[in-house]
């Protein structure tokens, strides 16, 4: 399928947006000889949105060709300076430098971060023979950041993660979660406001902040910060207490509910309402209408999935859903297909080489890498490959992350633009933007019918620029990883067709299993030229699609593909997508790990945790640091830093520092007033926003901005979080870093109408 043309001067094409991880589909005017994005809008046809967009969307002419991209491989020199050297002297030094680490220390000291951002997982795929060929075993990426607490959790439970069928929820509870400026749901905001329309239906939303969304509430649970646990755990003791539980369900479907029920009679429920700070009246009405309600579906997100107790928050989160059956029922939590896992589901867990940190999804915690460079531990790891991600801003206490790029041997960074991570690394390799090659997300979520979209190039690639796929390919073959003999034994099976290029892998396979591993490579080396319309980099959906029909076969032809081959013919001509599975609500159940598809209720070491939540830790702050801070807040015009240039924002374009009326009271504040915001790590001076959706000393700074985009330290706009947030601030199990909670005290700096009188910090 080829771009179309319309009335407008240009060619309208089919893509997506890459700014969230909905990824709404968008189609896009383009000018022949022109890399500008003319007009942005919806794609009706897409399998997914159907033409839903937010404000977000139409700002992406600003990634595309707002930022500095980079355009030739950049080499450091001993005084600090980087020289342009052309792609090949790059690629031979780089593959020798990497080589020289594996040989000396081993290849699991190579370390490999990232692998795709919001929107290009398609060529992060084609990491994994490069870091077979060094011997690479430890790997992280943002995901670490956020969900593996949950997903650790997810293990135990289903085996895989599960999504909220919110179309159709007569409850849906929104943990930590603003869907209005966050998304996360397909057309959030449409969704949220046919729930607050519909009289039978309810929206149920736990947040400190008075949020977009929880304006649309029937029921905000407004906990102080860092104190949903107890708001949780008080709302799964009253479904206990006052038997709003589905009994059946229990006895069919689940094992241990008593084990769990013994812990969760011992919750005092008024005190764990006066630590959350929500009427206890509430929270009784609020889980009440959670357990008389026809179907439920939840979703947690970064407010707690980045502060205390989250993956304790996770467990009483599912434990809410399962102990009412809302699972695999119209309205209720769906498990769902893959095209392909984004991380390791499994309850044994491997652990880090130098803190012995669990690496639940198979992930290293991001809070740790720091720990694990910065040692004299004979197994730290001594070099990183970094692709498509800006560790340097984006991780915890910044300033140590630095400290440890710095001690590294080698460092190696694959990006767009010159971030704060590629101005440390000893080379940097300039990518083809997303919207300049094929791409796509693995974050297929749906159910029952489970949707992809391989995005095909809007621009071609800028001169000097190479999609990842294509650098991968490059390293691999420079270190000889694969003998010549498999490459001219798919070469020719390739030719003569799809059928004698299974069978040919396949025997490839039979005769050694090592080639899964290099499988990437092979097919990008021997099916990719085949593949129509220039679109090598997809050859690794081959494999996927294969996958596909291995693991839920009935499901794929139910979507109408009668064959794997089929299924990838539909992705490649698919531009707004396809349907690759289709499964019905007892198809549910086939998903579980577990033999006797009973959920296992009791994790002994989570209920140790409840059992033993104190009251005294709930509050993070102290006379010195009175206030939390959430780092980093979703707002109309922040999208993480994806996008490298702050002109798109047309709102709050310096990132405010949003106050409380009282705290800004107490401090002789006013909008537009500069304040200093000083942590245990840092400090960082912002303007300041009186905000009434505040709670008094809860004050919030929003992500996205402090990017160095020059590299002068001149042109930073807003806060960078990091500079304020402490790396060993992270939950005992995932080790997820407590972002949203971040005790800190906030000083005036300049004040437009300070009286004498007024106090000088808040404390």
């Amino acid at each position: 399928m080829t771009p179309t043309t319309g009335p407008e001067d240009g060619t309208w094409h089919k893509t997506a947006c890459i700014l969230c991880e909905n990824n709404c589909g968008v189609q896009i005017l383009t000018a022949e000889g022109q890399r500008t994005f003319l007009k942005i809008r919806g794609d009706k046809d897409h399998v997914s949105t159907h033409g839903y967009t937010c404000n977000k969307a139409l700002r992406l002419d600003h990634y595309q060709n707002g930022g500095r991209r980079l355009t030739t491989p950049l080499r450091r020199e001993p005084d600090g300076t980087f020289t342009p050297v052309d792609w090949d002297i790059a690629i031979a030094e780089v593959a020798q430098r990497f080589a020289a680490v594996r040989d000396t220390h081993g290849g699991d000291k190579i370390f490999f971060y990232g692998g795709g951002g919001q929107g290009n997982h398609l060529g992060g795929a084609y990491a994994g023979p490069l870091l077979k060929a060094l011997g690479s075993r430890y790997r992280s990426n943002p995901l670490a950041q956020e969900k593996t607490g949950e997903g650790w959790v997810d293990a135990h439970f289903t085996g895989g993660h599960t999504h909220g069928d919110f179309e159709h929820a007569e409850v849906s509870v929104f943990i930590g979660k603003n869907p209005f400026q966050s998304h996360g749901v397909a057309r959030a905001r449409t969704v949220l406001k046919e729930i607050a329309k519909d009289p039978a239906r309810s929206l149920i939303v736990i947040d400190p902040i008075r949020t977009e969304t929880a304006d649309l509430a029937d029921f905000h649970l407004q906990v102080k910060p860092g104190t949903d646990a107890w708001c949780l755990s008080a709302i799964l003791a009253i479904l206990v207490e006052q038997d709003l539980l589905d009994h059946r369900f229990l006895a069919e479907h689940t094992r241990d509910y008593e084990v769990v029920a013994e812990v969760v009679r011992g919750i005092d429920i008024s005190a764990h309402a006066a630590v959350c700070g929500v009427d206890e009246d509430l929270l009784r009405r609020a889980a009440t209408r959670i357990g008389t309600a026809a179907s439920v579906s939840t979703y947690e997100d970064l407010g707690v999935q980045q502060g205390p107790n989250s993956t304790l928050i996770s467990y009483l989160n599912k434990l809410i859903w399962l102990v009412t059956g809302n699972f695999a029922k119209q309205g209720a939590m769906q498990p769902h297909s893959w095209m392909f896992p984004l991380a390791h589901y499994s309850t044994r867990t491997r652990t880090t080489p130098v803190t012995g940190a669990r690496m639940p999804g198979g992930l290293v915690p991001c809070n740790v890498i720091a720990e694990e460079i910065v040692s004299d531990h004979p197994d730290r790891f001594r070099a990183m490959l970094i692709e498509s991600s800006n560790p340097a801003h984006s991780l915890a206490d910044s300033r140590m992350f630095r400290r440890a790029l710095k001690e590294l041997e080698f460092v190696v960074v694959i990006d767009v633009t010159m971030t704060e991570t590629a101005r440390l690394a000893d080379y940097v390799l300039p990518a083809a933007s997303q919207y300049e090659k094929y791409e796509a997300t693995f974050f297929n979520f749906e159910f029952p019918r489970n949707t992809f979209h391989l995005r095909a190039p809007v621009l071609d690639p800028l001169p000097g620029t190479l999609p990842e796929p294509e650098i991968y390919a490059r390293l691999t073959r420079q270190l000889r990883a694969v003998k010549p003999l498999p490459l001219a034994v798919l070469r020719t099976a390739a030719k003569w067709g799809r059928t004698p290029f299974r069978l040919a892998f396949a025997a490839l396979v039979m005769a050694n299993k090592k080639t899964l591993a290099m499988a990437p490579f092979l097919l990008y080396e021997t099916l990719g030229p085949t593949l129509p319309g220039n679109a090598r980099a997809a050859a690794v959906l081959w494999a996927l699609a294969q996958r596909t029909a291995r693991t839920y076969p009935a499901a794929m032809r139910r979507a109408g593909h009668v064959s794997a081959d089929a299924l990838f013919d539909a992705i490649l001509q698919g531009r707004s997508g396809v349907v690759f599975t289709e499964d019905s609500q007892d198809d549910a159940w086939d998903y579980l790990p577990h033999p006797d598809k009973r959920f296992p209720l009791a994790i002994p070491e989570l209920l140790g945790i409840l059992d033993d939540l104190d009251p005294a830790t709930a509050v993070q702050t102290s006379a010195e640091y009175p206030v939390i801070l959430a780092a980093g807040q979703r707002r109309p015009f922040t999208a993480n830093t994806i996008i490298h240039d702050d002109s798109w924002r047309l709102r709050d374009t310096k990132g405010a520092l949003r106050l409380s009326r009282p705290d800004a009271e107490a401090l002789g504040l006013h909008d537009g007033d500069q304040a200093r915001v000083v942590t245990e790590r840092g400090s960082a001076v912002a303007s300041v926003e009186i905000d009434d959706r505040m709670q008094a000393g809860h004050a919030a700074l929003p992500n996205g901005f402090g990017l160095d985009l020059r590299g002068d330290g001149n042109s930073v706009v807003g806060v960078a979080l990091n500079q304020l947030t402490d790396a060993r601030r992270r939950d005992p199990i995932s080790g997820t870093p407590w972002h949203k909670n971040v005790p800190a005290r906030i000083e005036p700096v300049t004040t437009t109408h300070m009286s004498p009188s007024a106090p000088g910090a808040l404390r």
